[in-house]
């Protein structure tokens, strides 16, 4: 199929001629199209889901104990999703497999991984992992 210079000049909206110095692109004048804006969540956050923020105050001074059947070896291969979904928007302690343990509020649970904020030297930081990396959680 041939396409000629006609033809794309009149429907790529960002075609821009060869010979002229516009700085600006031609657009089709029978689709008037506003410019597109930055997505702006409203109080509710996006998909009517609470707004997505760090959690309001620290986590206890205490680390839990990991429960006793993941100290001796017998772990899943994976955590499931829908075993962790509850955690979302509160605490939870977190014992990944390779790592220690730590203080984390969820935002958010997917089918393979999870995301939100992890305490890491008296702050909160964005973090995510997969959770085939999670050995074991506590909700709080």
């Amino acid at each position: 199929m041939y396409i000629d210079d006609d033809f794309i000049r009149f429907y790529d909206p960002n075609y821009m001629y060869a010979n002229e110095t516009q700085d600006f692109p031609i657009t089709c004048p029978y689709r008037q199209m506003a410019p597109p804006t930055p997505f702006q969540p409203g109080p509710q956050g996006p998909q009517g889901r609470p707004p997505q923020g760090m959690p309001p105050q620290a986590p206890p001074n205490f680390t839990p104990s990991q429960p006793q059947s993941q100290q001796f070896g017998a772990t899943p291969l994976a955590i499931d999703a829908g075993a962790i979904r509850p955690c979302i928007f509160r605490l939870v302690y977190i014992w990944p497999r390779r790592e220690r343990g730590f203080w984390a509020f969820l935002t958010f649970v997917g089918p393979r991984s999870v995301s939100g904020f992890r305490w890491n030297r008296n702050t909160w930081r964005y973090f995510g992992m997969d959770l085939r990396d999670i050995s074991s959680f506590q909700c709080f």
